[in-house]
């Protein structure tokens, strides 16, 4: 997610900082390239002129002259009119007489099926009970993929293909109603391109279970197609929120800076990945933090505490500090890390140096190295994993071929565990002291 708009930024904001003063020819200078890169980016014609119309009237002034680090001071100036940009968080509607309708509409291909049922499971993991309406009858396999996604999230899905569309959710509503439901979200049809026929259904839809909440999914991936494609369904129906997909296969970012911008319409929840657990609530700050390169470690920190089991995090912690973490620990802590989600999308939430350092870091590399010991390691037999000092030449062997590995990579997670071992024994006996040197303190 906007990897390269990231990495042009970074160049430029990296320059000024070096710079002890800036008079206004750097500033010009310096977002002549901010403009180029927001432009390559995708980023609409019309945000990028009154975005750094915006930055450059700030950032001549007094606000920088004046500042003990002009460099620094300019890239926060960058960093708040892009959160200004990118609009204030709106969450989800979820008040009024229960149960709630979130209507999603869309195009066909923009991922509004897979969407609901990511939505599902997160209102679900929220304490809501939901259920997941099947208002596609028109695309082959659209029923099916729904209830497959509502059997992964644990979500009934009311699906009847002999209904209309508008029918099937007036008599979801009701079902809701009568079996205690609090949320009900319906997947409607997709089309190839907007016409007056979806557009007639979702209306009628909208009539019968009056939605708190219409959202808009939209691929990311299509850039400033993305914008006529809002503009259209505002201007039709009464579009209240977005959902952004597939932001992690978009390097350049260009459409979710813009939408907000062009449409008015709020982004509500960004699709990051292909799991259902892969849907993030948008925050405008967070992204402003990413695109400038600055992390988000409070991201980072929501999504570790959603999926660590805390009770075996502290008993793993404390196994650790005692000195007897073994292999069967090793394998849990990379199971938890994989509960997070994909490799590349823990990396770009690390901030500053971390964030850079992480640049150079090849994501499937390490995740194969993952699987890799994962498969070594459940070829170990109960006390080898317990005790690796008794893993001898022969012993080795025998992991290697029932892992599908070789001796070396035996050897290499074998190393790789006793370092770690061996960093834990330093932090228990030194405490602080040990921390200091194991950093070079």
């Amino acid at each position: 997610m906007f990897e390269s708009l990231t990495s042009r930024l970074n160049k430029i904001f990296d320059g000024l900082r070096r710079r002890g003063k800036l008079n206004e020819a750097d500033v010009d200078a310096a977002l002549r390239e901010v403009r180029l890169a927001l432009l390559e980016a995708d980023v609409h014609f019309s945000v990028v002129k009154t975005f750094i119309a915006s930055v450059r009237e700030r950032a001549v002034g007094a606000e920088v002259s004046k500042a003990l680090n002009p460099g620094q001071q300019v890239v926060k100036i960058v960093n708040e009119q892009l959160i200004a940009f990118l609009g204030e968080p709106a969450p989800l509607n979820l008040t009024g007489p229960k149960p709630r309708v979130i209507l999603l509409a869309g195009l066909q291909g923009s991922g509004k099926t897979t969407a609901a049922g990511k939505l599902a499971k997160l209102l679900r993991s929220k304490g809501e009970r939901v259920m997941l309406v099947a208002g596609d009858p028109y695309r082959p396999a659209a029923v099916k993929q729904l209830q497959q996604l509502g059997e992964r999230a644990d979500v009934p899905v009311e699906a009847d293909e002999t209904l209309s569309p508008p029918d099937l959710a007036a008599r979801a509503l009701d079902k809701a109603q009568k079996g205690g439901f609090t949320v009900v979200i319906v997947d409607t049809a997709g089309r190839s391109q907007m016409d007056a026929q979806l557009m007639d259904e979702l209306k009628a839809i909208a009539a019968k279970v009056q939605p708190v909440d219409t959202l808009l999914v939209v691929d990311a991936m299509i850039g400033q197609e993305a914008l006529n494609i809002a503009q259209g369904f505002r201007d039709a129906i009464q579009i209240t929120g977005l959902i952004m997909t597939k932001m992690d296969g978009d390097s350049r970012g260009g459409a979710a800076i813009s939408i907000r911008s062009v449409t008015g319409v709020p982004i509500k929840f960004l699709g990051v990945g292909e799991k259902l657990d892969a849907l993030e609530v948008y925050d405008s700050s967070r992204m402003s933090s990413r695109i400038l390169g600055m992390g988000d470690m409070l991201g980072l920190i929501e999504k570790a505490e959603a999926m660590f089991d805390e009770g075996q995090a502290q008993k793993s912690a404390e196994r650790m500090m005692s000195g007897q973490f073994t292999l069967e620990d090793f394998l849990d802590q990379m199971k938890q890390m994989k509960k997070m989600g994909p490799l590349s999308g823990i990396l770009e939430m690390l901030p500053g140096q971390l964030g850079k350092q992480a640049k150079g870091v090849d994501p499937q590399a390490v995740e194969k190295n993952f699987k890799q010991s994962e498969a070594i390691i459940h070829s170990m037999t109960l006390k080898e994993r317990r005790d690796p000092e008794i893993l001898n030449g022969s012993r080795r062997k025998r992991i290697a071929a029932g892992s599908g590995t070789d001796v070396q990579d035996v050897n290499r997670l074998v190393k790789q565990f006793r370092e770690m071992q061996k960093m834990m024994k330093t932090l228990q006996k030194g405490g602080m002291k040990g921390l200091g040197r194991l950093f070079g303190g």
